[in-house]
């Protein structure tokens, strides 16, 4: 037997390194709902290097709240003690030259405690899960649209920067109505997939969605093209509400990477509106 007719040693297989679990958030359309409201608002303000530095802290403090309501829930198991730890020296490395070159950002420290601190609660109950708790990080997220809009601003008394912006509410208010529809039409196609009670909340929720776009359009605002791209996209939300749930079991990845989909198309439209 030469050595070329030998047979072969089996390749050992070496296992990739894999990143635990704990610290990587699984929910997977949670991301666009974390980074469009900052961007929306570092748009309306005109982007500079401190909305950069915004969004990294507001990424890092995001993996930290995640770890801590897995923590919590878990029973305070071990395995999220270094995720907590991990993620919370960075959003204080991130943040600590975010508010020395903007100090009044700590005005809005009060409204965004009160809301951690009801998210914590239900978390601590198991609950984080429920509708409650998902309307209160969608108000938690879209209050960054605000903040990133003001980021810049120097505002005198004690008002918060971008606290006195109407542009800035309005695209907050488009970016949290279309946040709280991705609820039951999240919930229907996963956790309660196959109720026919939360697929009707979300069919309903997403019919009066339309209206008020179409009635916006109608009283131009937006007016024009805007007003139209408006109900195109209210009404794609709509239809995407009635029939994808009668699709049957979709994989969470892919239900997630729809939601990327559909907050770009919805921040398309606001910054148009707006």
């Amino acid at each position: 037997m030469t050595a070329t007719d030998r047979p072969r040693a089996p390749r050992r297989r070496v296992p990739r390194a894999r990143v635990p679990r704990a610290w990587v958030p699984n929910q997977h359309g949670a991301w666009a709902m974390v980074v469009a409201p900052p961007v929306v608002g570092a748009l309306l303000a005109g982007p500079r290097g401190l909305h950069a530095l915004l969004l990294a802290a507001w990424l890092a403090a995001y993996c930290a709240y995640f770890a801590l309501t897995q923590w919590l829930r878990s029973g305070r198991r071990r395995r999220y003690r270094d995720p907590v730890l991990g993620y919370g020296v960075a959003t204080a490395v991130l943040g600590l030259p975010l508010v020395a070159a903007q100090p009044a950002l700590l005005r809005w420290a009060p409204a965004f405690a009160l809301l951690l601190g009801a998210s914590l609660r239900y978390a601590a109950r198991r609950a984080d899960r429920s509708y409650g708790n998902d309307l209160v990080t969608i108000a938690a997220a879209a209050l960054m649209t605000v903040v990133a809009a003001g980021l810049l601003d120097r505002p005198e008394g004690w008002w918060p920067p971008g606290a006195d912006d109407p542009r800035a509410w309005t695209a907050a208010g488009l970016l949290a109505a279309y946040l709280v529809g991705t609820v039951p039409y999240v919930k229907s196609m996963i956790r309660e997939r196959g109720r026919p009670a939360t697929a009707r909340l979300s069919a309903g929720y997403h019919a009066a969605l339309l209206a008020g776009a179409v009635v916006l359009a109608a009283a131009g605002r937006p007016a024009g093209v805007a007003g139209v791209a408006l109900v195109v996209v209210a009404a794609g939300l709509l239809a995407r509400a009635v029939l994808l749930p009668r699709r049957g079991r979709v994989r969470p990845a892919v239900v997630g990477a729809g939601e990327v989909v559909a907050t770009l198309a919805v921040t398309a439209v606001t910054l148009a509106a707006v």
